[in-house]
């Protein structure tokens, strides 16, 4: 069954379509050759992305694994050719409940004293932490990606304490550190500009929950 989707590959540079985004947001890689040939989705993609996790009281870890396949092809500029490319990538994520209450994966950890300052009670702290890489087919390269402007490999680490103020209140804090391989080179868009130098970010939220 043929499924060619122009729309459906990060071949655009600039970082305005969804494609292989930092965790600051800023495009990396795109599909887009210095020869300005269109680069499509042909046929089906599939992926497959086995996880595993541990939890016991305080200790959380998370590990995850995705291999991405999808055929992709060249038009508009010769030579047309097409490719079938594997990206992977995977993470390793592990937390600690600096108060002592107990992990979990879903439903957040529930704070055995919720924050009340006259009560001297300031809820559950976590510490968390994660390194994440993902690496692109190198069959991409330079046919159906320019090497001088996209990353072939991203590598980030993060760290990031949770606070929980109670069952329904959740700030977030959190640092990321991302370097690049490959790119770097001229333009004045993503993903050249982006690919230059490493990415340094800081986020913080508030989560409600009711």
């Amino acid at each position: 069954m043929s499924a060619t989707n122009t729309a459906g590959l990060p071949a655009t540079t600039g970082g305005s379509l969804p494609g292989y985004f930092t965790d600051g947001q800023q495009q990396f890689f795109a599909y887009n050759p210095a020869d300005k040939a269109v680069v499509v989705a042909d046929q089906n993609h599939w992926r497959l992305s086995p996880q595993a996790y541990y939890y016991y009281g305080p200790f959380g870890l998370l590990g995850e694994y995705i291999i991405s396949d999808q055929k992709v092809t060249r038009t508009g500029v010769a030579p047309f050719r097409s490719a079938r490319l594997e990206n992977t990538a995977w993470e390793v994520t592990g937390s600690w409940v600096l108060t002592g209450e107990d992990a979990a994966y879903s439903g957040g950890v529930i704070p055995r004293r919720p924050f009340n300052p006259a009560a001297g009670s300031w809820g559950a702290l976590q510490l968390v932490g994660r390194y994440a890489e993902l690496d692109i087919d190198s069959a991409a390269f330079p046919s159906f990606a320019d090497p001088k402007t996209s990353a072939h490999s991203a590598q980030a680490w993060s760290v990031g304490l949770n606070w929980y103020l109670n069952r329904n209140v959740l700030v977030k804090s959190s640092f990321s550190h991302t370097t690049f391989s490959g790119g770097g080179g001229a333009g004045s868009s993503a993903p050249a500009t982006v690919t230059r130098q490493p990415e340094n970010v800081l986020f913080t939220r508030i989560q409600l929950a009711f």
